[in-house]
């Protein structure tokens, strides 16, 4: 392989298949389309400009090099940011906008930006707040037009004929072994970590992905981007569709993805678990105020749906039934979609195996993958071809990567995608990277000898009082499987037994209240009243059916409000804070036990 910086993506792209609308968003209310030659022209002109205000990457060194930081949502200048800042040998620090105003100033600090990008108003008072505590920091510029706010236009007009003939200058010099981002990942405990990824890194993971999966050249194609690009799997795709000549449409809000699929009716898109859940839970309440022979259909073709198997055929009559469940039902999920799904890719959590099946039996492909940031990050994915897939495992690894098992199982990756090591700590890149290997700290196993399956987190799995070994990531998953059961986290570490923190789905939790007589009043008093809690105990002991005696859950505790990243129990990845939810929680926990 041989190994490209990724702005070089550009000219790849121009060469190959130069496009109308290689980005687009929509301004005004109205989308507006990037053409390969503008988005060309824009990066160079904002490159130049920022070598007028002083920025460079003077000897391509993580500490030589001027560090620049972003916080926004997903649009076309989130990506201009990006190239200008690579094609003058700039360090991108990305940074979710979610961040907490401590972690943030740690990040500004830890790697002395210079300058800070945000999207808008809320997120400039944020920055402006904790750079009064950051010397390093010059200026900040926004993508909205804020009154008395530099905007980032500012820095493009700043370009002359010279400078831009500097950064066609400067590209032919920046060696694909710079560090093309620091990414911090707060995880779930601990002070940030600045994983430092070069473009080799990313590079070679684009490849290895791109023809594992594969993604091929489909110029004619288009996606929706939601998730947030600071997430590296993101990214990472985003490269791809770069190098591919797929159409990349940015989402207004996380609220606006249905009306926008609807709009551009992509070909696919990457999300996390977490919001193919939330769509399976509305239309499954859409299903639940169907009548008669409507409603009788819609629960059929569902029931049907999740006895789909990919590998293992159901027969003739099974697959009869499902082409009419997909003719009569499945096809207004697909046109809720937008009619041209073709893929979707989910990572950065545990899917639901339930959820794959029914997806999947609805001709909306959904591929689950994995990976972490420290490699790039994909190390394996369900592929699309036949026996590339297999529901409840991450997939084969992909081309081009090894990986192993350790003793105790924990996954360990070698390649060109493994990160250069952490920002600033080689005490823990020694403790993380050893001879190569990239320690992920998370333990799996291989199905059918070819299949990664992950169990859980290393440091999650946790010792009860009577030396048994427990994995809270699968009980978890499974017990979310229940349309009654919104989040749950499973807890006992040094415990005589199991139990269980819950949060119930109020919408589905209230239609079953009114088809019981129930009056609804808050979800306090739901929680509370003795049928709803009867409901929750039969739901959990037929759920312990599936597990071992040491692993069942004895007992738990209802709460009535949803973890999320901005109340600080969920990590941006929208993974669970163990330690924050037990601390905030502690009372509940001790009523468990009590």
């Amino acid at each position: 392989m041989i190994s490209k910086r990724l702005f070089d993506c550009l000219d790849h792209q121009l060469q190959n298949f130069p496009k109308k609308d290689m980005l687009a968003a929509k301004e005004n209310g109205q989308w507006v389309t990037y053409s390969t030659q503008a988005v060309i022209e824009i990066a160079n002109k904002f490159s130049a400009g920022l070598l007028e205000l002083g920025v460079s990457g003077n000897d391509f060194t993580p500490e030589g090099s001027d560090k620049i930081a972003i916080l926004s949502n997903n649009r076309p200048e989130w990506l201009f940011t990006d190239f200008a800042a690579q094609q003058i040998g700039a360090i991108l620090i990305p940074i979710y906008p979610t961040t907490n105003p401590l972690e943030l100033e740690f990040i500004l600090s830890d790697t002395a930006t210079k300058y800070v990008f945000v999207s808008s108003k809320d997120l400039y008072e944020k920055v402006k707040d904790v750079i009064t505590k950051v010397p390093s920091v010059i200026n900040i510029y926004s993508f909205d037009r804020i009154e008395g706010v530099p905007h980032w236009s500012e820095i493009t007009n700043l370009a002359t004929e010279k400078s831009i003939a500097k950064v066609v200058e400067l590209k032919t010099k920046i060696p694909d072994s710079h560090l093309a981002t620091i990414i911090y990942t707060s995880g779930t405990t601990g002070t940030p970590k600045g994983v430092m990824l070069m473009h080799s890194n990313i590079y070679s993971n684009v490849v290895y992905s791109k023809k594992s999966f594969p993604f091929d050249d489909a110029p004619e194609t288009k996606v929706l981007s939601f998730l947030p690009l600071n997430h590296i799997f993101e990214k990472m795709c985003t490269y791809i569709y770069l190098y591919s000549g797929i159409s990349i449409y940015y989402a207004e809000s996380i609220e606006t993805i249905g009306d926008n699929l609807k709009e551009i009716k992509p070909d696919g898109f990457t999300t996390v678990p977490r919001l193919l859940e939330k769509v399976f839970e509305k239309i499954m309440l859409a299903g639940s105020h169907l009548t008669g022979i409507k409603r009788s259909l819609f629960f059929w073709a569902v029931d049907l749906a999740e006895k789909y198997d990919n590998i293992k055929s159901g027969g003739i009559w099974y697959k009869i039934q499902l082409a009419l469940a997909n003719k009569i039902i499945f096809q207004k999920w697909r046109e809720a979609l937008g009619g041209n799904i073709s893929f979707i890719i989910t990572g950065g959590a545990a899917c639901q195996v339930k959820l794959l099946r029914i997806f999947n039996a609805a001709k909306i492909p959904v591929y689950e993958g994995y990976g972490p940031t420290e490699n790039s990050p994909v190390i394996s994915v369900n592929r699309a071809q036949k026996g590339g897939q297999k529901f409840g495992t991450v997939g084969p690894p992909i081309d081009g990567i090894q990986v192993r098992l350790a003793e105790d199982g924990e996954i360990q990756v070698a390649g060109t995608c493994v990160m250069a090591g952490y920002y600033k700590r080689p005490d823990i890149t020694a403790e993380t990277i050893i001879d190569g290997w990239l320690l992920t700290g998370d333990i799996g196993v291989f199905e059918d000898g070819k299949y990664l399956k992950i169990i859980d987190r290393k440091k999650e799995l946790f010792k009860t009082s009577g030396g048994k070994y427990v994995a809270p990531q699968p009980i978890e998953n499974k017990l979310m499987e229940s349309p009654f059961v919104e989040q749950v986290m499973v807890v006992g570490s040094e415990r005589k037994f199991v139990g269980a923190l819950i949060i119930p789905s109020v919408p589905t939790l209230k239609e079953w209240m009114r088809e019981k007589g129930i009056a609804f009043t808050t979800i306090e008093d739901a929680l509370h009243h003795p049928k709803v809690l009867e409901l929750y105990r039969q739901l959990v002991e037929s759920f312990n059916n599936f597990f071992n005696h040491v692993e069942q859950i004895k007992k738990f505790e209802l709460l009535p409000r949803e973890w999320s990243v901005d109340t600080g129990e969920l990590s941006p990845k929208m993974s669970l804070k163990r330690k924050v939810i037990m601390e905030k929680y502690k009372d509940a926990v001790e009523r468990i036990y009590s």
